[in-house]
């Protein structure tokens, strides 16, 4: 297990053919480490998606299916978590089609409950730097909440995700002069609000 352990551990760009390697052979110490690596950001990513704690949980779940029966499809030419957050997407819009098969994708993506917040806090930070940037947090949050389903999930993908916009492109499946609209879109949308401006 050392050496793709290291692998996943390590840059994730290291060495995407390993990796894909290993899927193919559906190793089950590299499917842990992967669940184990990519556990919270993509549960957060199902979140905002969902904006149902339920939904968000069965889907983590089939996702994880997903690339155990589909590794073998990874080929390497692009990073992991890309990959992991196309299957992903791909079973939330499944899911949400077939509970509303007449409404677009950005209804489909807003209905739902409000997504809980959720943060890890630094140790060391005094109670008032705590409170401090969890109630930020929760204004940007309740902010970025509002904003339409796709430049929220563009800017998700971009600054929590860290996602490439080349990247992003391929995830939603969308052209790289929409990511590149949608982030700016919800940028000014997202500074709007923070600036107490109606959207």
């Amino acid at each position: 297990m050392g050496a793709i352990t290291d692998l996943i551990m390590g840059p994730l760009d290291g060495d995407s053919e390993a990796l894909a390697q290993a899927l193919r052979r559906r190793d089950p110490d590299t499917l842990d480490t992967l669940i184990e690596r990519y556990h919270y950001r993509l549960l957060r990513y199902l979140l905002s998606l969902t904006r149902s704690r339920a939904t968000a949980e069965d889907i983590f779940q089939e996702t994880w299916l997903r690339v155990l029966e589909r590794g073998h499809q990874y080929n390497g030419r692009s990073r992991f978590d890309t990959w992991l957050f196309t299957i992903a997407r791909n079973l939330v819009i499944d899911r949400l089609r077939c509970e509303h098969p007449q409404v677009s994708l950005d209804a489909l993506l807003d209905a739902g409950a409000e997504c809980p917040g959720a943060g890890v806090e630094d140790a060391a930070e005094s109670a008032q730097e705590l409170v401090s940037r969890k109630e930020e947090g929760e204004r940007v949050s309740g902010a970025l909440g509002n904003l339409p389903a796709t430049q929220r999930e563009a800017l998700l993908l971009r600054y929590q995700e860290d996602l490439s916009l080349e990247e992003i492109a391929q995830v939603s499946s969308t052209p790289l002069s929409t990511v590149k609209s949608r982030i700016y879109r919800g940028l000014e949308l997202l500074r709007r609000a923070l600036d107490g401006e109606r959207l």
